[in-house]
């Protein structure tokens, strides 16, 4: 089971399902800086903060790597069966709409994300996922679902010098073919999120999730 934090709706309505956003953070962080990204949507959406559970520095990570880009399989494989099983058991604890559950996640989170819109198929509303890429033996050795009707809001920094922009391109080439709703958008940063970006997939998830975004 991973750590987590959970933030519900400021008055939340009992019998009422919400849409839900499950964060996944980058190798070396944690929950709390994930929630900054999403904050501006508390008030629609359950936001439930998953953290790696194997400590790095001063933070944390999902799996460990053989080399930048090349997780060791054995974990990765296990990081994606275990997250997979917490978004079920979180759904079964909290009052989560299981026809709107995203995955959002940076960098390590963002591998992790678009590998389990791979594995759950339609199990996923969709995902937000910031600066990854699928690995290869995901594509050519998981038993990957029919993501056809999956939303997707995929970003790369051109100038990320941790996964270089092409990374980003090779994979949006290789979802477009997978998923009718995707959204594709590059911005002029690093391996990190802008304020555009972060505008730009926050009013992405409400109008995905149709959340009412005229509230005064």
């Amino acid at each position: 089971m991973y750590p987590y934090d959970v933030h519900m709706p400021a008055n939340p309505v009992p019998g009422k399902t919400y849409p839900t956003i499950f964060t996944l953070h980058g190798k070396g962080s944690n929950e709390s800086n994930m929630f900054g990204l999403v904050a501006p949507l508390a008030e629609d959406f359950i936001i439930v903060g998953i953290r790696g559970n194997l400590p790095l520095g001063a933070g944390y990570q999902y799996y460990d790597l053989k080399s930048l880009g090349h997780p060791i399989r054995e974990m990765f494989d296990e990081a994606v069966t275990e997250l997979e099983a917490f978004i079920h058991y979180a759904t079964d604890k909290y009052p989560i709409d299981p026809g709107k559950r995203y995955l959002l996640g940076f960098s390590q989170g963002a591998i992790l994300s678009m590998t389990l819109s791979l594995v759950m198929g339609e199990g996923l509303k969709g995902i937000v996922a910031l600066n990854g890429y699928i690995p290869n033996f995901v594509k050519t050795e998981y038993s990957i679902r029919n993501v056809k009707d999956v939303s997707a809001f995929i970003s790369h920094g051109e100038f990320d010098s941790v996964f270089p922009v092409r990374i980003g391109h090779e994979t949006a080439a290789y979802l477009h073919d997978k998923m009718n709703r995707l959204t594709f958008k590059i911005y002029p940063t690093d391996h990190g999120v802008s304020e555009e970006n972060q505008l730009d997939f926050i009013h992405w998830l409400k109008k995905d999730a149709e959340v009412n975004t005229n509230k005064e």
